[in-house]
């Protein structure tokens, strides 16, 4: 796998100021403020840096939490994950592995068949649309 490495001043170039304050400075966005949480639309989620796709609508599920909530990523070598004790919790943020951009965090209250909640700010995923004949829009 191809890792992405670009200057700070290159990511600042490429994203918005709060796609960057996620992605790149490990942010969050507020809770029911993201433009994919409550997504109903058909389609695949991907890394807003990079391009990798990470995610599906078919994974996807309202967990209730506010974040886009999936319970299965695309392709599970694409998501990196590591122990985050920021901000007086034990969590375990997730990573795009092709570029490091800060996804959000994974949990272990998910429905089956998994049981694994991958918890995504909509600022860190690009969403392409599909059709009912499966094509992207």
């Amino acid at each position: 796998m191809k890792k992405i490495t670009k200057s700070e001043a290159e990511w600042r170039e490429q994203l918005t100021d709060e796609q960057y304050a996620i992605t790149r400075l490990k942010g969050t966005e507020r809770a029911f403020t993201g433009q994919y949480w409550n997504n109903h639309d058909t389609g695949e989620y991907s890394c807003i840096c990079c391009g990798a796709p990470l995610f599906t609508s078919d994974d996807k599920y309202d967990s209730g939490c506010g974040w886009p909530s999936f319970f299965s990523a695309q392709n599970s070598e694409l998501i990196e994950e590591s122990p985050d004790f920021s901000h007086g919790m034990v969590r375990t943020e997730i990573m795009c592995s092709q570029c490091g951009a800060h996804l959000g965090h994974v949990f272990p209250d998910g429905p089956a068949p998994t049981g694994i909640r991958y918890c995504v700010n909509s600022a860190s995923l690009s969403f392409k649309d599909k059709d009912k004949h499966g094509k992207e829009e």
